[in-house]
């Protein structure tokens, strides 16, 4: 079983910054692949970014791609997800999940466990 608390999120302007982070617990977290998801008002959740267990390899969307950066620290315990150039459209929930896979996935089914969420709001 691993719990995870998102935080971090925030009301930013246009452009500006912010960085997520996601606590998790249990003493396997390594062995988790790790991913940042979003959930806009009346849209589908989609993946953001996501990242092996060893942080090795990571994936993004083509929407965020050289904007955000994912990281993880295993001696932590956390997942970070950091976002410059933020964007209107960037505002959603945040949600980051767990992946019990060495596989990387993009589909929120193959995720087993999932935050409560964090509010991110960006202004024009």
């Amino acid at each position: 079983q691993v719990q995870l608390v998102e935080s971090g999120g925030g009301l930013v302007q246009a452009g500006g910054s912010l960085r997520l982070s996601c606590a998790a617990s249990g003493r396997t977290f390594s062995s988790y692949a790790m991913g940042w998801f979003r959930q806009a008002p009346g849209k589908e959740r989609e993946l953001v970014a996501c990242i092996s267990g060893r942080g090795v390899t990571t994936y993004y969307a083509e929407s965020v791609k050289g904007r955000f950066t994912i990281s993880r620290d295993n001696a932590k315990n956390t997942v970070y997800l950091r976002m410059d150039s933020l964007k209107p459209e960037d505002t959603a929930v945040y949600y980051c999940a767990a992946d019990d896979s060495r596989i990387l996935h993009t589909d929120t089914r193959a995720y087993d466990y999932w935050g409560q969420g964090t509010q991110v709001t960006i202004s024009s």
